[in-house]
């Protein structure tokens, strides 16, 4: 058995020779092994995935303490976590703490169960909700074509348990089995899944099947790691050396603008001084003209 924890991204299609097959896009992992569970300490097999990541004052202390354990078997291990969810197994699976888990583990044709949380549609009625067909749209009807009807004798003097009755429909678990993937796309860890999946866009999907289980080596991890901090860090240099570029554009703009003032207030002397030696030239013209 092969799962992993993924966010349902949207639904796009894909073109498989001369067919267009309608796919849902799931960012999938990478997942850690958070926790291992046995039979002889808590009663049944299952193991603990962590996914996603959420802001560090957000998590509970709790749930920093669970996770303190991961922290100190591998530092590259982040322990803001948004997402825990246990997945059942059985005894041949053999997993430890702080394994990882990636696409990888799924190839293109393996067959999934897909479970989410649908859509919340709010409070409807019983033809939305449960189906039915409404009333007769005939005579002596007003206003009553969406009505659930007569709900039982008035013996009893209560509502049976599982009555069909209007209500809020939607956010429930619903799992969907027997869906192909299409496609593995291993560097971007995203899986093309065929047909629709429940819930909303950025929803939590959980994804199981059959199959042997791989897992990724912390050595593997540690790499990518670095590989994303030192992709970050030339980010960053990168960020830093447009700003210092913007700096000197701004300065030489400065300096631009500093030169053209001196310029401008240069030649406004020199109009000022010629100015001045045509009112004394006109001077002495009139001084010479009345002698």
């Amino acid at each position: 058995m092969k799962f992993i924890l993924g966010k349902k991204i949207e639904m796009t299609q894909l073109w498989k020779g001369d067919d267009m097959v309608a796919v849902t896009k799931i960012q999938a992992g990478p997942c850690v092994v958070t926790q291992v569970k046995d039979g002889d300490k808590d009663g049944y097999m299952a193991v603990q995935l962590g996914y996603g990541e959420k802001k560090e004052k957000n998590i509970a202390k709790p749930q920093k303490g669970h996770l303190a354990k991961l922290k100190t078997k591998n530092s590259k291990f982040k322990t803001n976590l948004r997402y825990l969810r246990e997945f059942r197994i059985k005894e041949d699976i053999k997993l430890d703490m702080g394994d990882v888990i990636d696409v990888s583990t799924f190839e293109e044709g393996d067959k999934v169960k897909v479970t989410g949380t649908s859509k919340g549609k709010g409070f409807q009625g019983v033809v939305k909700r449960h189906g039915f067909h409404g009333q007769d749209a005939s005579h002596g009807n007003k206003d009553q074509l969406r009505m659930p009807g007569s709900i039982g004798a008035t013996g009893p003097a209560r509502v049976f348990k599982g009555m069909r009755m209007p209500g809020r429909m939607g956010g429930d678990k619903v799992s969907v089995k027997n869906l192909e993937i299409v496609e593995v796309d291993k560097e971007n860890n995203i899986l093309y899944v065929k047909g629709a999946v429940p819930g909303a866009r950025n929803g939590l999907v959980l994804i199981s099947g059959d199959g042997e289980l791989k897992t990724v080596n912390n050595e593997q991890l540690t790499m990518n790691s670095e590989k994303d901090e030192s992709k970050a860090g030339a980010e960053n240099k990168n960020d830093a050396n447009k700003e210092d570029k913007a700096d000197d554009a701004a300065d030489k703009a400065i300096d631009n603008e500093q030169r053209t003032e001196k310029a401008n207030e240069n030649e406004g002397d020199k109009e000022e001084g010629k100015t001045e030696e045509n009112k004394q030239e006109k001077n002495e013209k009139t001084n010479n003209q009345a002698k």
